[in-house]
């Protein structure tokens, strides 16, 4: 996958991510969550955006890393809204499943950047 097409992936992580919180009721527990996953969620596009733009190696890495905490916070309290079912499993489980890969594609890369430094 290039550069371009994650740019993309991202962007229609966080569209996503947008309406599942939506999609929470207003109940303390949910808006709680809300604004945890909103900020999580939305940052791993505009820090990827960042990554694009890097002024350097160490920026690059750092960025990503980033990258990488928020996509799997985002997985977290995606998990926390399938346990505790602020909304069923079935609406939400791709969406985890796509917080999950996101971080699993960041975090080769971040090694791969260390590696070729």
């Amino acid at each position: 996958m290039n550069s371009a097409e994650l740019r993309i992936r991202t962007e229609d992580f966080s569209v996503r991510i947008i309406s599942l919180v939506r999609a929470l009721k207003s109940d303390l527990a949910s808006t709680t969550i809300a604004r945890q996953i909103i900020r999580s969620g939305t940052s791993v596009t505009a820090n990827y955006r960042a990554v694009c733009l890097a002024k350097s190696r160490k920026d690059f890495i750092n960025k990503l890393r980033i990258c990488a905490e928020e996509a799997d916070e985002t997985a977290l309290w995606i998990q926390l809204i399938i346990r505790s079912e602020l909304l069923p499993e079935s609406k939400v489980s791709a969406l985890k499943t796509e917080a999950e890969e996101l971080t699993a594609i960041f975090l080769p890369s971040i090694k791969t950047a260390r590696d070729n430094s």
